[in-house]
């Protein structure tokens, strides 16, 4: 497939359009799009960058568009209450128009060994057969995953930049077709937004920017009462994990792994204790955007039979 053709959706599904750009989580917008429990939608997102970089010629205005990560949403669920969960099954992350870009940007926290003099390094990169054609002689194999995804907290209006209990800016590899994201739910609806779309992203996400793709993602929706969830989850076939945010990063590292230890405890018939120690010599952790420490804390699911 050429770089610049531009996927098309499956038309039986319902579909969340990208625009207008919204950079918040917020409550008091109207919902795109009303569904129930159990329903399968795709959602069309802009990548971070809002559109800015289509060549290696163009540049990140951000006089003229300050903000990123524009999430789509947000969607109303039928039936979803304070103190229920969604359970968001990512199923497919599709490149919108085969391409995906990043920039050079800020050096923020390695400019003490690096210095401030930093080129724009705007760099696009076309998507073909599954290989991202970093340049000639190097192939990133595309590993999709959506940076951005959470739901509407029923206090504040977060924007698309920070991470917390409701989901959010996360930047976790884990968030790839094939995995089910559990957030709570704060307010009647849910209000789940998403967007950020990455084509591959390293742990840490280095210098903010992932190789950032506009998306048609497809996602399975369903509702699960009376869940109360704390923070986040991460469900798929191989693992579970918990993702906490903040800094310093060793407290998220901490809470993370105790989220872990209680859902082992609550749902898998773990003593607390044993949970510890196994994690100790088995638990793994993985790192989204460093600069503002979310970690999420996961165990495979081979090692959940209990001792």
């Amino acid at each position: 497939m050429a770089a610049t053709t531009r996927m098309a959706y499956n038309s039986a599904m319902k579909q969340v359009p990208a625009t207008p750009l919204n950079y918040e989580f917020s409550r008091h917008l109207e919902p795109r799009l009303t569904i129930k429990p159990g329903e399968t939608i795709v959602v069309e997102s802009e990548d971070a960058l809002s559109g800015q970089l289509r060549t290696n010629d163009d540049r990140r205005d951000k006089s003229a568009v300050p903000y990123s990560n524009p999430v789509a949403g947000p969607i109303r669920i039928e039936g979803a209450a304070p103190g229920d969960s969604l359970a968001v099954t990512i199923q497919e992350i599709k490149p919108r128009d085969g391409q995906c870009a990043t920039y050079t940007g800020n050096p923020r926290r390695l400019a003490e060994w690096l210095g401030t003099d930093v080129p724009h390094g705007a760099h696009v990169m076309p998507i073909v057969d599954g290989e991202i054609h970093w340049s000639d002689t190097i192939r990133i194999p595309m590993a999709p995953m959506l940076g951005c995804i959470g739901t509407a907290p029923d206090w504040g209006v977060p924007t698309t930049v920070p991470a917390g209990p409701h989901g959010g800016n996360m930047d976790l590899v884990e968030t790839r077709p094939g995995a089910t994201v559990c957030l709570p739910v704060f307010v009647d609806g849910g209000f789940l937004y998403l967007g950020d779309a990455h084509a591959a992203m390293g742990h840490g996400e280095l210098s903010a920017t992932g190789l950032e793709m506009a998306a048609e993602t497809t996602i399975t929706v369903e509702l699960r009462k009376n869940a109360s969830l704390t923070g986040p989850r991460i469900e798929s076939p191989e693992e579970i994990a918990t993702v906490a945010t903040g800094s310093p990063m060793e407290y998220s590292i901490a809470q993370a792994y105790a989220q872990l230890i209680l859902w082992m405890e609550s749902d898998f018939g773990w003593d607390r204790w044993k949970a510890y120690d196994i994690l100790t010599h088995v638990g793994r952790i993985s790192v989204g955007y460093y600069g503002i420490g979310t970690v999420a804390g996961k165990i495979e699911r081979r090692y959940l039979r209990t001792a």
